[in-house]
């Protein structure tokens, strides 16, 4: 688990190697990753866009930038989380991501960046 608190924001990150949807013998490892973010302030946010580095041992190294996260731009009232699943696909069993959202503040459309944690993929076998 990777958590990050930026400007009242708490991301927490937790991943997991996917062996059911890996293909091993052809270099095909999928990770999947549940992410929670939760506002901590007195304001209510918006999710924007999404800013991912992704980088595989092999020395692949990837961009990517989006709106939203999983096709939806939620609102996150104080106190309150919002959480999704997605996934991600290296062709070697170790990787790292990180990143950051692009959120604003309902009160007075302030736009600010929140970071999200490094965390690592690593299939089980690469852990012993």
């Amino acid at each position: 688990m990777s958590t990050r608190l930026t400007k009242d924001i708490s991301i927490i990150v937790n991943s997991k190697f996917e062996t059911e949807h890996s293909d091993i013998s052809k270099n095909q490892f999928v990770f999947s990753y549940h992410i929670r973010i939760t506002n901590n302030s007195n304001e209510s946010v918006q999710l924007l866009s999404r800013h991912w580095y992704i980088f595989d041992s092999n020395g692949e190294y990837n961009e990517v930038k989006g709106e939203g996260v999983i096709g939806l731009q939620p609102i996150i009232d104080p106190g309150k989380s919002h959480e999704y699943q997605s996934y991600c696909n290296l062709r070697s069993d170790i990787g790292m991501m990180w990143g950051s959202y692009l959120m604003k503040k309902l009160s007075n459309e302030k736009l600010f960046e929140v970071q999200i944690p490094e965390f690592h993929l690593i299939t089980p076998n690469r852990l012993n």
